[in-house]
């Protein structure tokens, strides 16, 4: 007999979720392996913002997770704008130029609003309207992002230490300072468990199913080197240092077949001072996203790139890669006075550059006075055409006569204090996985699912491609955590 009915490897949203799920599915022994120490549990979950982003016809569906958001939220219901499957469906297909898994996406898409509610009301996470990531108070209304509305209570610390509580309240056994090495199989080419090393040494665990939550290679710095290409070698790691990829080897080597975008991945513009892994106590702060309502130059002292052709939740994955890839692997992003109380709250983890003019500003950047000056200059000049500023909307203040343009948000640098924060690429997860189906099965590369092995979270691949939608990596956790959890359960 089995010494388990199933072992989940990894413990953040996706793996918690899939053991949570496995439970309800009627697995009695469920295994939780974690390689990390208790001190440092949980993945990348912990770093997140916690945000989700799922489809819903009606404002009213989100009081099923936020019933006192209009109480605590004045004017929250009537900057909410709907988010049904056909907008979240183009969003994703826009994102990632149409590359997205067809099958995946569409199980990833139907089943969002309903797998967030059963985090909630199943799986014990509290939420919270995320109004530090994406709300915008204009008059008595605050703006919602479409879609991104909702988040876990306490952002990815809280998602976390609830996935946890939530379960060991359901039994299940967790091990910390244990990674799985290895995938067990019989005969016949079933997973029958893992060879796992622990405090004690290595040890054979048997099960009926072994589901492979434990994240992508991002904290790998020579699988980063060959998969995504300099200079992400040297790019700092905005979450766990424990996602080396594991899962994916061992997956590999019993022939499963990679999929997706290997030489993809989720980045993040981050303070170009944050250490090389993430630090638990700042978690996301360190994330710099708020460029839209500024300018951003190199330290050639040019401007590379349209800073606001979207809100920053579809460009911002995408431009934190560009950004490490600018001369000397960073960039600044330049505010002035009229947009400063617009910035995250995560800005205020650094201190900026600061002067009373543009002049004195750019004297204390690294890059040359004189090309910076004129940049700056050419964009004042080409500023301010075709709306108002609104921050709610794509207002279409755009410039007009320089490369690149800015198509929103504008507005002249013209009012102090002018601030510049230095800010280079962190990696956040890796677009390349595994291949899997409905149930959350791995395929191989006969094309056939592995008995008893399935995968979800970060190890799924095919989902993202080129950039990323904010909010959807956690919902892509719980969806097929979910399904890998419920279809383990009955291997």
């Amino acid at each position: 007999m089995p010494d388990y009915d199933v072992i989940v490897v990894g413990a953040g949203n996706a793996a918690l979720a899939a053991s949570v799920s496995a439970r309800k599915a009627g697995a009695r022994r469920v295994l939780v392996l974690e390689k990390a120490p208790e001190e440092e549990r949980g993945g990348n979950t912990h770093f997140s913002g916690g945000l989700f982003r799922f489809a819903f016809d009606h404002v009213d569906q989100l009081f099923r997770l936020v019933p006192d958001a209009e109480k605590d939220y004045p004017g929250f219901t009537a900057g909410v704008e709907p988010y049904p499957a056909a907008d979240f469906r183009k969003d994703l297909h826009s994102v990632t130029g149409g590359r997205t898994d067809p099958e995946l996406s569409e199980i990833l898409i139907g089943n969002s609003y309903d797998t967030v509610c059963w985090a909630h009301e199943v799986g014990g996470i509290p939420m919270e309207p995320s109004i530090s990531l994406g709300g915008v108070r204009v008059g008595n209304v605050i703006k919602w992002p479409r879609g991104t509305i909702v988040r876990a209570e306490h952002e990815g610390v809280g998602l976390s230490k609830h996935w946890f509580k939530s379960a060991e309240e359901n039994e299940v056994e967790i091990r910390y300072r244990t990674g799985a090495v290895r995938l067990e199989q019989d005969s016949k080419g079933r997973v029958t468990g893992v060879v796992a090393r622990g405090p004690d040494g290595f040890e054979t665990i048997t099960a009926k199913a072994v589901v492979l939550g434990c994240g992508g290679f991002e904290a790998n710095m020579a699988w980063r080197a060959q998969y995504l290409g300099k200079p992400w070698d040297h790019s700092k790691v905005r979450g766990s240092r424990y996602n080396q990829g594991d899962g994916l080897r061992m997956a590999i080597d019993v022939g499963a077949l990679q999929w997706g975008q290997w030489s993809g991945c989720h980045a993040t513009p981050i303070n170009a001072e944050a250490p090389p892994y993430g630090v638990r106590e700042l978690t996301d702060k360190t994330n710099r996203l708020s460029y839209p309502y500024g300018v951003m130059l190199t330290t050639e002292g040019k401007r590379w790139i349209d800073e606001a052709p979207d809100f920053q939740f579809y460009t911002y994955a995408k431009y934190g890669g560009l950004i490490l890839q600018q001369p000397d692997g960073f960039v600044y992003q330049i505010f002035d006075g009229k947009v400063l109380h617009l910035l995250e709250a995560r800005y205020s983890t650094s201190e900026p550059y600061k002067a009373d003019t543009l002049e004195d500003l750019v004297r204390q950047l690294r890059m040359p006075f004189a090309t910076a000056m004129e940049t700056l200059n050419a964009y004042n000049a080409a500023a301010g055409r075709g709306g108002e500023f609104n921050p709610g909307i794509l207002d279409n203040l755009h410039t007009e006569g320089i490369d690149p343009p800015k198509s929103n948000w504008a507005q002249k640098l013209d009012t102090p204090p002018f601030v510049a924060y230095p800010s280079t690429g962190g990696i956040t997860f890796t677009f390349g996985g595994l291949k899997i189906n409905a149930d959350g099965q791995v395929i191989g590369t006969d094309w056939q699912p592995i008995p008893g092995l399935y995968c979800c979270g970060e190890m799924v691949g095919n989902i993202f491609h080129g950039n990323y939608p904010g909010g959807t990596g956690l919902v892509s956790g719980l969806v097929f955590g979910r399904i890998a959890g419920r279809s383990a359960a009955s291997a």
